[in-house]
């Protein structure tokens, strides 16, 4: 399941798409460990790659692609239902149409 509101929406993926929390829900807290728990932990030094968050315990991994991001979280959390997705340095995972990812300030 995606979160399509606008290009600039982060991932928001439930397992087997059954997220647990209501829509909005899961971005909105995953947003809020993203800027409270981790992004300045990883800003310097991984750039451009993936944040995976299980928004229900905080657990989170971090990787180059999709594939490698969840794989790890799977590995800390294997149960994790709500997961949110923040690309570091950037306010969106991926764009549309070739056009540049907007910078995080």
């Amino acid at each position: 399941m995606t979160e399509a509101k606008t290009p600039t929406s982060k991932l928001h993926l439930g397992a087997a798409g059954r997220p647990r929390l209501p829509d909005g829900e899961a971005g909105r807290l995953g947003r809020e460990i993203y800027r409270r728990d981790i992004r300045d932990k990883v800003l310097a030094d991984h750039d451009g790659e993936l944040v995976a968050i299980d928004v229900e315990t905080g657990a989170w991994a971090i990787g180059r692609d999709h594939t490698e991001v969840l794989g790890r979280l799977r590995e800390k959390s294997p149960d994790a239902n709500d997961i949110w997705v923040e690309r570091v340095g950037y306010l969106a995972v991926s764009s549309l149409g070739g056009h540049p990812l907007p910078r995080d300030k």
